[in-house]
Order: structure tokens, then sequence, then C-alpha cells
């Protein structure tokens, strides 16, 4: 039996999904053949991308298809494939770990109390690229899972080695959603300290309108311009009515000021009675 493969001798439908640069991973059988397809995440100079790899397997055989030539080219044994992916693999292992790396140094800026004006450009941008790390390698991880499920049986196939890959595999797709779980924590806490400065702002906003308000009140009334206005003969009206707006300045800030002492004080007592 000739183990060369062919596109003419592949089946038409898995020939389709080996062309197209977009198929999902998968791992399909033919009639005396194997297709296995792994769409992987690569870190290139202009960012992250999505690398379609296509191996078609035979009698212990491996052929990738190359997509500049369209054609099949054997590649060697079933260990050459594993050196392929191993590569591929550990290249994502690093790539992985800079971006947690990355999203562990923004933590920090947040925790000590600095907010990086492009917070919200970078956490979409690493959001965006670790979200499709996971997508890709869950699928990835999945058909590759079936290979080595369907090649254990073969005496040169390497199990230990094709198992540390498939583990490797796994972990990148783990460091993924680690790190996406991570970015949805710190953006709890970046809303959380946005909220916090828009309500401390909206607090000092209420403090200076509770100031202002009897001031503006006083202001308008002694300012109409209609007659029979109190204290427009009297030499001490403005006196009088400097002293008015202060009086009622102090009765309207009284109240304000004791139901912040209230809350205060069952904040701190929350706060001592979670300590016990």
């Amino acid at each position: 039996m000739s183990t060369e493969v062919t596109k003419e001798s592949i089946d038409r439908n898995l020939l389709e999904d080996i062309e197209a640069a977009d198929h999902p991973s998968q791992f399909e059988l033919g009639d005396d053949y194997a297709v296995l397809i792994l769409r992987l995440p690569e870190l290139g100079e202009e960012g992250l991308g999505i690398v379609s790899h296509a191996f078609v397997l035979k009698e212990g055989r491996c052929f990738r298809f190359d997509r500049r030539s369209r054609e099949l080219e054997a590649t060697g044994s079933l260990e050459a494939l594993h050196r392929f992916l191993d590569a591929k693999t550990d290249r994502l292992l690093k790539d992985i770990q800079r971006y947690h790396y990355e999203i562990e140094s923004l933590e920090e800026s947040l925790y000590d109390g600095a907010f990086p004006k492009d917070f919200m450009t970078r956490w979409l941008a690493y959001k965006k690229d670790v979200s499709l790390i996971h997508r890709l390698m869950f699928h990835a991880n999945l058909a590759f899972e079936l290979f080595v499920r369907y090649h254990r049986k073969r005496e040169d196939f390497e199990g230990l080695a094709y198992a540390d890959l498939m583990e490797h595999m796994g972990r990148i797709r783990d460091l993924a959603k680690s790190a996406m779980e991570k970015l949805d924590n710190l953006y709890d806490f970046y809303r959380a300290k946005v909220d916090e400065r828009m309500n401390r702002n909206m607090y000092l906003l209420t403090v200076i309108s509770a100031i202002f308000l009897p001031l503006t009140l006083v202001t308008g009334f002694f300012g109409m311009n209609t007659g029979g206005l109190p204290y427009t003969d009297d030499p001490l009206g403005t006196v009088k009515v400097v002293a008015i707006s202060l009086v009622l300045e102090v009765l309207f800030l009284i109240p304000f000021f004791l139901m912040n002492m209230q809350k205060t004080r069952r904040f701190h007592f929350r706060i001592r009675r979670g300590r016990n």
C-alpha cells in the first residue's frame, strides 16, 4: 500500500476543509488517512493573528498543506509533527505569560492609586487577545486530543511526548482563561475606583451647592426690583441681611453635617464589627 498522499486522493469535502484558512480546528478520518487541522494564535509584529495548520497523516507519515503553493508537502514521521507543534506551543506559552506580566503590571498600577489614561484601550486590547487565544486553544485542544487517542496504539507513536504536548496546549488554554478572569476583576476594581471618584466629586459639588443655596436665596430675594422690601431705608440693612444669610447658612448646614456624621459612624461601626 502506498504511503504517498496527493490532493486527488483526498475526499473533496475534507480537501475543502484543508484549503480553508478560516476552518476551525478538527480531526477527521478518511478512507486510509487522517486529517488534523489546528487553527492556532500567533503573535507577530502586527499583533495577534491566526494561522491554520492542516496535516494529512497516513501510515505514520505526515504531510503538511502549504498555503503558499497550495500543495501537500511531506514533513516526515509523527516525530517531525511533534517537533513542529512543540515549537509552536512553546512560543505560545511564552506569549501568554507575557500577557500575564503586562496585565499584572496594569493591575499593580491601579492598586498603587495610579489611573493610566490608556487603561481602557489596553484593557480592551488584552481582553480581545486573550479571549481569542482561549477560544482557539479550546477547539485546538479538543481536536488534538482526538488525534492522540487515534494514534496512541501505533508503535511509532511517542505517547509521553504527545501527552506532554497536549498538556502544554491545555495549559495555554487555562492561562488564557485565567487572564480573562483577572481582566474582569481588574475592570470591576477600575469601575469601583472611578465610581468612588465620581461620588466624591458629586459630594463636593453638593456641599458647594448647599453652601451657596441660602446665599442665592437671600440675594435673589433682596435683589428684586420691587418696592416694600425690608431694610431698604435702614442704614444697617446690609449688616442685617448678611446676618440673616449667615443664620440661614448655619441652619441649613447643621442637618447636612449631622446626617454625614451618622453615615460615617455606621461605616466605622461595620468595619469594627467585621474585624471582630
